[in-house]
């Protein structure tokens, strides 16, 4: 079930977290400072142990503060995802109909027809860049992954007995939603929440990296890519430093979700087990 490399992936994700939280306690230098002095300093220069970037910024604060940057407008994305496309979801499938038609035809539909990242260009284009953007765009864009993952679990989990059971005994349809159905559908908006995680990083780090994404000087990891590529000619570390801590974040994200499915699904509980 948790492998060593999906205990290396929670370990990983952890201290990603840790360090997103108490960065001002871990790293006392500021981001933002520049030193052109000592501007692309090598990884293990003294009193920079990834170097510098371009303008004399200590690349593992950026990094360490970016972090903060990208788990907060990737949870906040998909946190506002996850109500949206449930509740679209919840009542596409539990009363069908006009609902299905305007819940799942009618908006979560449309919204897969267009690619994710041509529509947040769009959109975060027309309204500018910055994390209030980010988290709301991300969040509609990617409500349609949880709303087809809900409204299949609703058709089967609302022809069971003990939701009819519930019924008869007098649950108002709230009450059926959110306390019966919505509690034995969970398990895979888990597994989801972790996938749309990764992919919210991924999709942040891309725009930020066209710079459409956090808005410089502060720090994120796909505008640290865009600024390395620069110099990746003359040093490499740049560049490639964030681009594997972001490579290593959706791998880690990814295979969390593989976990949360084996640890969640009695299905693949029993085909892991043989």
């Amino acid at each position: 079930m948790f492998t060593p490399l999906r205990w290396a992936a929670l370990a990983f994700v952890l201290l990603l977290v840790i360090l997103a939280v108490f960065a001002p306690l871990i790293i006392a230098t500021n981001p933002v400072n520049q030193d052109i002095a000592n501007r692309l300093l090598a990884p293990g220069s003294p009193g920079h142990l990834l170097g510098t970037d371009e303008y004399g910024r200590d690349v593992l604060s950026r990094l360490v503060y970016g972090a903060r940057v990208e788990l907060l407008v990737a949870f906040g994305a998909t946190t506002l995802a996850a109500i949206f496309g449930t509740l679209l979801g919840l009542l596409g499938g539990y009363f069908g109909g006009v609902f299905e038609f305007f819940t799942m035809r009618l908006t979560t539909d449309v919204l897969l027809a267009f690619p994710p990242v041509i529509l947040a260009l769009l959109i975060v284009t027309i309204y500018g860049p910055g994390a209030v953007t980010l988290i709301a765009v991300m969040g509609i864009l990617f409500a349609p992954k949880f709303a087809r993952i809900v409204y299949g679990q609703t058709l089967i989990v609302k022809r069971l007995e003990y939701v009819d059971a519930a019924k008869a005994f007098g649950a108002r349809t709230p009450t059926a939603l959110f306390r019966v159905v919505l509690p034995n559908i969970s398990a895979p908006i888990v597994v989801q929440f972790s996938l749309v995680m990764a992919a919210a990083i991924l999709l942040e780090s891309g725009l930020s990296f066209l710079g459409l994404g956090i808005i410089p000087p502060a720090p994120s990891w796909g505008g640290m890519v865009a600024s390395g590529q620069r110099y990746m000619g003359t040093d490499p570390s740049t560049i490639l430093i964030p681009s594997i801590v972001v490579v290593l974040t959706i791998l880690s994200f990814g295979l969390l979700a593989d976990a949360l499915r084996d640890l969640l699904d009695p299905r693949a509980r029993k085909a892991t087990h043989g």
